[in-house]
């Protein structure tokens, strides 16, 4: 299998929002980050994926079979779990785990039970007792359980302490260890992507701009901090911010030469950094005027 998803120009429209020919795959041992401001599509697309919502053209992809045609076999090998869980609050884990077994042909009670124990999940609380970390462990309990080999998350990381976090991505990491499972994650918190993905798609007012290695997308871009402030280099930047004692902003990394020559070494910019930036760009580049 040479692709676990793809998404071929996917389009879908609401009054006030379109999502625009989005196209991308995932291959196995991939952790793929969906990023982009709230509002940018990211949700839409993994409803569209999921066959949540009707899009008017495109195809989706899993496992080499068409999703809308296979819909049924293909979510028995994929672990879904949008942003909240508020479904049954009173119901137990237990109990939960008594409903949702039944949906699936290859659910392993002894699996889940095992995985609870891992990640320290008591599984006679009840859904409303627990943190917003333990839930996302519970939603990669029920994937481990039914042995999904594609693991599709919505913002699984959004309010969790840094503890939590990094737990949370520590599991992401073993998961695609061996190669034979994938995992896409929409976030708008890109230090975990810094921390575990691969692969980076970025999507912006429902239109992808990059899907690639994180390394690429990266390297395509250096963070320049000018303290002599040389409004000469304005034209060479993507976005910029001017303070009293210097400009920061983003540039291409094929316009490196220009601020060297000035005595100004651009640097490495981390995911926020390019993120922040792009969308500035995005905007026009505009102050506010207070």
């Amino acid at each position: 299998m040479n692709e676990m998803l793809r998404i071929e120009n996917v389009k879908k429209n609401y009054p006030s929002f379109s999502l625009k020919n989005v196209s991308f795959s995932i291959k196995p041992g991939q952790i793929m980050g969906f990023i982009g401001r709230n509002g940018a599509g990211k949700t839409t697309t993994l409803k569209c994926i999921m066959n949540l919502v009707h899009y008017e053209s495109g195809s989706v992809y899993v496992f080499d079979k068409d999703m809308s045609e296979n819909e049924l076999e293909c979510k028995q090998r994929i672990g879904f779990a949008l942003s909240e869980l508020n479904y049954y609050p009173n119901k137990t884990i237990r109990q939960l785990m008594d409903v949702t077994k039944r949906f699936y042909k290859k659910f392993d009670e002894h699996k889940f039970e095992e995985a609870c124990r891992l990640f320290n999940l008591n599984i006679d609380k009840k859904l409303e007792e627990l943190s917003s970390g333990m839930k996302v462990k519970y939603s990669v309990a029920i994937a481990l359980s039914h042995h999904a080999e594609l693991l599709i998350l919505d913002e699984p990381t959004s309010g969790l302490d840094p503890v939590s976090r990094d737990e949370i991505l520590d599991i992401f990491r073993q998961l695609v260890k061996n190669k034979d499972r994938a995992i896409l994650f929409s976030t708008h918190i890109t230090s975990d992507l810094d921390k575990c993905a691969s692969d980076i798609t970025y999507i912006h007012d429902g239109e992808i701009l990059y899907s690639g290695t994180k390394k690429d997308f990266i390297n395509s871009y250096l963070f320049v901090k000018d303290k002599t402030s040389n409004k000469e280099l304005l034209n060479e930047y993507i976005a910029y911010k001017e303070f009293d004692d210097r400009i920061e902003g983003l540039i291409n990394a094929d316009k490196k030469d220009a601020f060297v020559k000035n005595k100004i070494e651009p640097q490495e910019p981390d995911l926020e950094q390019i993120m922040v930036y792009l969308e500035r760009s995005k905007d026009g580049n505009e102050s506010f005027d207070l």
